[in-house]
């Protein structure tokens, strides 16, 4: 909203404070509010689920709504927008109500009400931009034209698999102290080096600037986690990020690690239980309990190696395409 009345000069300055301002409330909030906070009573099969237990849990339902505050604030006021911070509250309090639920919600359950988000956030995007797709990485490495239009309802449909597929990979990964959060701050760079032109940056910078205050407490060992109420509206906002910078494909490579640690177990659990398939038998699911059951690493490494594969990842992304800032 400031962004209206300051001249564009103050732009970046509008940026910084908008994430110094969602950090600051983000960590006062968290602070003297997580004992309010349901408590975590652990996951069955997990790998040391036992020491999640009785931690206060569904700090998204802090974090979310500061950021769209902020946001309101600092970022550029549309009806897009607008309608896209409703659902991320509508996600989150389907997420927060699944964390302060005694009985976990069921797999249909969750799943449904992520298809409605789904389906509006794909149909908010898709009938306020244009559904033209510029694959930009063939587009940069070859020098050729790799740009094609999507018919509006089958660009609503495409959307709302992304959509649905980032809620899920997304919450799979959350399961390591920090690593989730992370590895989003890592992909939401990504985005920021790449989407220099539209009004998707304001809400990136206030997005990292509160996530960065919910990872002081979650860093190894944690004393707070998300829930979720945080990375199920984590996942919307990667989606909406990788549609707004023209070419949803895009998703797949700056997101790799999330699909490879969460979208793996997905698809081991859906071959399973509809088509009696069982495949990787002797690697568990997520790739973060692997790593740490069957690789013996410790939670510390995971999360560092897990990231440097992101980094790197990144970093060949951002040097095929080219950067904006």
């Amino acid at each position: 909203m400031l962004s209206y009345f300051l001249d564009a000069q103050y732009f970046n300055y509008i940026l910084l404070a908008g994430g110094l301002l969602a950090f600051a409330a983000t960590f006062i909030v968290l602070k003297t509010c997580m004992h309010r906070l349901p408590t975590d009573i652990g996951r069955a099969f997990a790998v040391n689920a036992e020491k999640a237990k009785g931690k206060p849990r569904g700090a998204g339902v802090i974090f979310i709504p500061i950021y769209c505050i902020c946001c309101l604030i600092f970022a550029p006021l549309t009806i897009e927008y607008a309608i896209y911070g409703t659902l991320l509250m509508a996600v989150m309090l389907t997420g927060y109500l699944d964390d302060a639920s005694k009985n976990p919600w069921s797999d249909y359950k969750k799943g449904f009400f992520d298809l409605l988000i789904s389906v509006g956030v794909a149909t908010t995007y898709a009938l306020n931009n244009s559904t033209e797709v510029r694959l930009e990485i063939i587009s940069n490495v070859f020098g050729v034209d790799a740009s094609f239009t999507i018919p509006l309802v089958v660009y609503i449909i495409l959307g709302t698999v992304l959509v649905w597929m980032s809620i899920n990979v997304v919450n799979c990964t959350d399961g390591v102290d920090g690593l989730c959060t992370t590895l989003t701050l890592l992909v939401l760079l990504t985005f920021l080096f790449l989407e220099g032109s539209s009004d998707l940056p304001a809400h990136i910078i206030v997005m990292m600037g509160a996530l960065a205050a919910y990872l002081w407490f979650n860093c190894s060992p944690s004393i707070l986690l998300m829930g979720d109420a945080g990375s199920r509206p984590i996942g919307v906002f990667l989606a909406i990020a990788a549609m707004k910078c023209g070419d949803p494909f895009l998703y797949i490579p700056i997101c790799l690690i999330f699909i490879l640690d969460g979208g793996m177990g997905l698809v081991k659990v859906f071959l399973l239980r509809f088509f009696k398939i069982h495949i990787f038998k002797n690697t568990r699911m997520p790739l973060h309990d692997n790593a740490r059951k069957n690789k013996g690493w410790s939670d510390t490494q995971t999360v560092i190696r897990f990231n440097i594969c992101q980094l790197v990842i990144s970093l060949i992304i951002i040097l095929l395409i080219g950067f904006h800032i």
